[in-house]
Parts: structure tokens; sequence; C-alpha cells
């Protein structure tokens, strides 16, 4: 019996042993991921040098013929991403100059973490393929002479324009480093720059020069959004006057949430994000670069307008009027006003204990992001803007179902999400408290006994003792309207009662 054990044993052990041979020679056999990717693209049987030369490129033959060479971008161009670093992708030219490979090797993009699929990257870079590595590229829009267009990244816009002005620049160094031909086109004609003229080019290297190319090709939408942002600044400075012409006010507010949606959610992409705030702390930690924000025009100018007027107001004015998914909320709920549908409303006492859990999102989301930024982007879909805003409802059906929830309840519940769930709303919140200003106006009878405003307020954001509290108000101007209404506010009221009948004695 001992035996027949020793034996079952010792087989175990010999079948082990040659299992585990097996598996070594199996691995030693398998060629690394840069000799795979060399196959890839260049065949079978290509092989790869060693990297040399500057910048590091590796030669890949096929037999004794020489027929391109790889190159890793992060070993020549490191332009910051959304993220604050560089990707790295791999790129293989063939010894005519033209870009025949390219894969993403590394990335720490939160924005790939969080909506945009592998099958939407590989398309994207997949479009570089077959072009020259002197092509100019332009990232969507209308044809513009002497570029080569691709279509854009949805969702992705930052990260898009970063991958391609990495992949081309890098390209290009690679091709004249490696004295690689002009390519021509089927018509035989030269394509652009010269191998010489590329490797002088003083933008290759920074990603300062990409920013300012990109705020020149986007004028048109700068100057909408300039525009849009003058307009409401006059509401902000007149809105006194305004306030007493509640029709005129009226209009004005409901084009500007239009605008909002339409111009800067769904055709700017500019909807901003608790991930845009844990991006620029973790920037301050590990190295703040200004290129980074400014490569997407819009969202940086709607941050420095934000900043600049939440010091001056407080966060209302960027939730009350520039936020897409606020306005989008906001104008499903006047259309359900208007078609008569019953507004549910939130007890008070049950009201102030909701107001904490954005904050306690919040915190819950920058502590995650102190530990890992991929984990904390993942868990920021909270918020559903990618979804409703940045991606147009195309997405997976789980995001989007929770998404149309939301929009939804605002239905019923003005602005359900931004009241109770937005963790951005809450990192406005905090440096709201140093605000300058505080132009909405109240009276002695506001809370004592009057409830008028309390009762009408969208954002439910005036205490039932009179105050508003300005951590929570959206500045719709709703309160100031009625604060000048001598029809609804009780205390005007009163007093054109008692004219009337000294008018009528």
């Amino acid at each position: 019996m001992r035996g027949d054990v020793l034996g079952v044993s010792s087989r175990l052990t010999a079948g082990l042993a040659a299992l585990a041979v097996v598996s070594a020679l199996a691995a030693a056999a398998a060629p690394s991921p840069l000799t795979q990717s060399a196959r890839d693209y260049f065949g079978a049987d290509a092989r790869v040098g060693e990297f040399s030369g500057q910048p590091l490129s590796a030669p890949v033959f096929r037999g004794d013929k020489l027929s391109g060479y790889l190159a890793r971008t992060a070993d020549m161009v490191r332009i910051p991403a959304y993220s604050g670093e560089p990707i790295n992708v791999l790129i293989a030219l063939d010894t005519g100059g033209s870009i025949v490979g390219i894969k993403i090797i590394e990335h720490s993009e939160p924005i790939l973490l969080a909506g945009v699929s592998e099958a939407d990257m590989l398309g994207y870079v997949a479009q570089y393929r077959g072009m020259s590595a002197y092509d100019r590229v332009k990232i969507g829009g209308e044809l513009r002479a002497g570029y080569v267009t691709v279509d854009g990244l949805a969702g992705a816009t930052i990260t898009a324009m970063v991958l391609n002005a990495t992949i081309t620049r890098a390209a290009r160094l690679v091709a004249a480093s490696r004295g690689l031909p002009l390519a021509v086109d089927p018509g035989g004609v030269a394509k652009l720059t010269a191998p010489g003229q590329a490797a002088d080019d003083p933008g290759l290297h920074s990603a300062g020069a990409m920013w300012v190319d990109v705020w020149q090709q986007r004028r048109f939408r700068i100057a909408v959004l300039a525009l849009g942002l003058f307009t409401l600044s006059a509401i902000l400075v007149f809105q006194d006057w305004l306030t007493r012409h509640p029709t005129l006010l009226g209009y004005l507010r409901t084009g500007f949430l239009v605008y909002t949606l339409f111009f800067i959610g769904w055709y700017g992409l500019a909807q901003l994000s608790v991930i845009n705030v844990l991006t620029f702390a973790n920037a301050l930690f590990s190295g703040f670069d200004w290129a980074t924000f400014l490569i997407d025009p819009m969202m940086f100018i709607l941050w420095a307008f934000v900043a600049c007027t939440i010091l001056l107001w407080g966060r209302g004015v960027y939730c009350g009027w520039l936020c897409p998914f606020g306005a989008l909320q906001e104008l499903v709920n006047k259309a359900a006003l208007w078609l008569g549908l019953h507004q549910w409303r939130i007890p008070a006492v049950v009201h102030e204990r909701l107001l904490a859990v954005k904050y306690l999102l919040l915190v819950a989301l920058f502590g995650l992001s102190l530990q890992s930024m991929a984990d904390a982007i993942r868990y920021a879909e909270v918020e559903p803007f990618k979804t409703a805003i940045n991606m147009r409802f195309q997405r997976e059906w789980t995001f989007v179902l929770y998404a149309c929830l939301l929009v939804l309840v605002s239905a019923f519940n003005g602005k359900f999400f931004c009241k109770y769930l937005c963790p951005l709303g809450a990192a406005l919140t905090i440096p709201s408290h140093f605000r300058i200003f505080d132009w909405l106006r109240r009276r002695r009878e506001c809370g004592r006994p009057c409830q008028t405003c309390a009762r009408e307020c969208p954002s439910d954001a005036i205490r039932p003792t009179g105050e508003i509290n300005a951590a929570e108000c959206h500045y719709c101007l709703d309160c100031q309207v009625i604060y000048w209404n001598e029809l609804k506010c009780p205390p005007l009221v009163e007093k054109r009662k008692r004219r009337e009948r000294r008018r009528a004695t």
C-alpha cells in the first residue's frame, strides 16, 4: 500500500516537473511583446534590432533587409495629457516613411477608464495607419488645406488632441532622424514638409505650441462662449432691473439654459466635472503644468469664469446658469410644470439631511484619488455628465438608464441630482464661503412669517426662518422676482392695498 502511494507521488512529481519544463520552454520560445508587434506590422519573419540613435528607435529586419523602424513616443515626445502624464504609443514606420502600425502601450488617462471603450481607442489610433510621417493631421471639423483629417474621440477631447500631437511629432522625428524619404500622394505630389524641416520644427518637443494651435482652430467656439459669458455677466450686474421685468428675465433665462445645454454641453462638450477638480488637485501635488489645462479652450475659459464668479457671487452662478446637465434638468422641470405635472416636495427635515450626501461623496472621491486616481474616476460616474452630455446618451444601457432616471426625477423634483448628489457642486461650495457680494435682497418679514419665496425656490435653498442658504443657492433669481412683485410679495401686497385704499378715499 505504501509502495503504491509512493509510486503515485513519484509519478505526480515527475508530471509536474515535466509540465514546468514544457512551460519554461514555451515561455522561452514565445516572442517578446515588441517582437510580436514587429511581426504583426511587418510580417511573421520580422526581427527587431537594438534601440539606438537620437531619438531612440529600433530597426526591423526581414532576413537581411531593413523593413522599417519601431519607436516609443515616451522616448522623445512627452506631452502631458488629461491625467498630467504622457501617453506612450508604439509607432511602426516602413522605409517609405509611412505609418504601418500603431498601438497604445501605456497611459494614465482617467477619461479612458470611464466610458471610452477599448474599441473606441483602437478605432481612433487605427486612423493613422497608412499616413505619411510628415502629414499634418487635424482632428474633425471641415477639411483644411495642407492637413489630413481624422475623426475625434467622443468624450475624450483632450486625450484625442494629445494623442494626435504625440503620434505625429514622434513619427516626424523618427522619420527625419533616419532619413526616411518624403512620401508622395497617388498623383506623385510630395506631401508637405521635407525631412530636414520636420526635425527643426520648434513645436515638436513642447506641449506649449499645441494649445496655441487648438485655440486658433476653435476661434468660433471661443467667440460664442465669450459672448455667452458676457451676456451672463450683464444679467448678474443688472439683476435688480431685470427682476422687476419678470417676463423679459424669464425669456432670457430659458434662452440661456438652451444655449448652455446645446452649445456649451452637446456641441462644445464643456461640461465641468468633479474629475476636473480631482485632476487639478492631483496636478498640484505631482507637478503643475498650465499646458495640460490650456489644450481645451472652452473648459479653461469656463473654469476661469467660474473661479471669478465663485469669489464674487458664489457657486450658484455656475450651477444655475452654466452647467449643461443642470440646464437639462431645469428645462425638463419647466416642461413638466407647463404640462401641469404634480411636483413632489421633500419635507424640510429630510431635505436638510439629504444635502449632506453630496459632501460625503466628494470626501469619498477625494480620498480615493489620493490612493488611486483610476478608482476615483470610476466611482465619479455618480455624475451622469459624461453619459448625458459628453457622450449624448450614446453609451452602455446601464449608464443611460441611470442618467435618464435622474432626468425623469427632476421633472417632479427640480434639479434633484444637483441638490443631493452632485460632488462637483459640493466642491464649488467650499470656495464660495469667501464670496465678496451678497446681492440677493431680503426683507425683515422673510420667514417671519412669510414663506412665499421658500415655497417657490426650485433649489429649496431658503430656510423656513427666511435666510438664503448660499451654499445651496443656484442663483436663479426667482426669489428676487418675488421680492419686487407687488402681487406676490406679502409686505408689498399689503403696501399696495393700503395705497389703493388711500386713493379710493
